[in-house]
């Protein structure tokens, strides 16, 4: 299948490009204005589907809202009269069309223009009517304030906020090339449609604003945000696209003493917290049990063993574990437990928590695996 994509350096063209060079059965036509213009003739030769993304929305004269959407569009369509061409066309047009704006006025009047194109051609047609978008190589300060709020909190720069409870809504470039890369497949039927709606999430300024703080702040803070929401995902990943490329790497609070050191790795209020140590060999951590929080030992490299005894009982229970078994270890309520580095190097584990520590009221009690009767028996 031939595709040709106009606007192809702009936001929505970068990703719809990057996912459409990903299918072999594509043989793509990609067009911008750096482009000269008898490649998209080209491509308007052979295309079986024209995804026409090109417009004008931050002008420098207000006219060139009609020349570079209504005007372009109709170019575009009397460029297929003149070849004899009827490929279905998938126009990128926004909600701004239902409004009398300059901009609302040209998109809707390129939408005009396609309709009239698959009235008089058979052509397919289908417009979809975009929301406000957000996602990877969106350009900051320009019109979207999803990108401009990730690359200035990123970078440490201010950003302004109007009216906090402002309601926007928002939608994710994953979500536009996958309806996208849809129209592919979908039935080719005469005339112009409207595509549903693509999915959005409508939030408030002031809470975009602080969702993207927190993700700034992750690493000082450690604390997740809530990833099970597809949204927060989508606008994690928006707020790393932003950070510089020697900016990717951090380090952790390391805490060191005579056993080894330890740092804690992530934390989340809804599932508890991550962290791992360094232990010397011959050493042991814990000695102590919990009464309601519970844990996982995972060691990854050495050898250890772990060691539990029941508050109300004598006999110790002894879990032998080593690096490369990658064998995961429970920690139950009511145990007093231990880790030793049985291993000659030193020994990693990752470790945890059901709960985030907390000083106040750490659930952490201090109490010997083993008596000294059995610690003898192990020397």
């Amino acid at each position: 299948m031939i595709v040709l994509v106009t606007g192809a350096n702009g936001f929505v063209g970068k990703n719809l490009c990057m996912v459409l060079q990903q299918q072999s059965a594509v043989e793509l036509y990609a067009y911008d204005l750096d482009n000269d213009p008898g490649e998209l003739e080209e491509g308007l030769a052979a295309a079986d589907v024209v995804f026409h993304l090109a417009g004008v929305n931050r002008p420098q004269r207000v006219e060139e809202f009609a020349a570079g959407n209504a005007g372009f569009t109709a170019e575009l369509c009397d460029r297929l009269r003149a070849l004899g061409r009827a490929p279905k066309i998938v126009l990128s047009s926004s909600i701004q069309a239902e409004f009398d704006n300059p901009y609302g006025s040209s998109k809707r009047a390129a939408e005009e223009a396609l309709q009239s194109f698959c009235v008089e051609t058979g052509a397919s047609g289908t417009i979809h009517r975009l929301k406000n978008l957000f996602g990877k190589w969106c350009r900051p300060n320009y019109n979207s304030v999803t990108a401009t709020f990730c690359h200035n909190i990123a970078h440490d720069l201010p950003i302004e906020i109007s009216d906090p409870l402002h309601e926007i809504e928002l939608t994710y470039i994953d979500d536009v090339t996958a309806a996208f890369t849809a129209e592919l497949d979908a039935p080719a039927a005469p005339g112009c449609c409207f595509a549903a709606p693509l999915p959005a999430r409508r939030i408030a300024l002031g809470e975009l604003a602080s969702l993207i703080r927190g993700f700034h702040a992750h690493r000082d803070t450690l604390l997740l945000a809530d990833y099970a929401d597809p949204f927060t995902r989508a606008l994690y990943a928006t707020y790393l696209s932003y950070l510089d490329a020697d900016n990717f790497a951090y380090g952790l609070d390391i805490k060191t003493d005579p056993r080894g050191s330890l740092a804690e790795f992530l934390k989340s209020p809804h599932c508890g917290q991550l962290f791992i140590s360094r232990t010397a060999p011959g050493v042991t951590r814990g000695n102590h049990y919990h009464h309601t929080k519970t844990e996982k030992f995972l060691v990854v490299q050495g050898e250890a063993v772990i060691r539990f005894r029941r508050l109300d009982t004598a006999e110790v229970l002894e879990y032998p574990v080593r690096g490369e078994d990658y064998r995961v270890v429970d920690i139950p309520p009511g145990y007093t437990h231990s880790i030793e580095n049985i291993g000659k190097g030193e020994m990693v584990t990752l470790f945890w928590s059901t709960q985030l520590f907390d000083p106040a009221s750490p659930d952490t009690h201090y109490m010997d695996v083993l008596t000294t009767e059995d610690a003898e028996e192990t020397e």
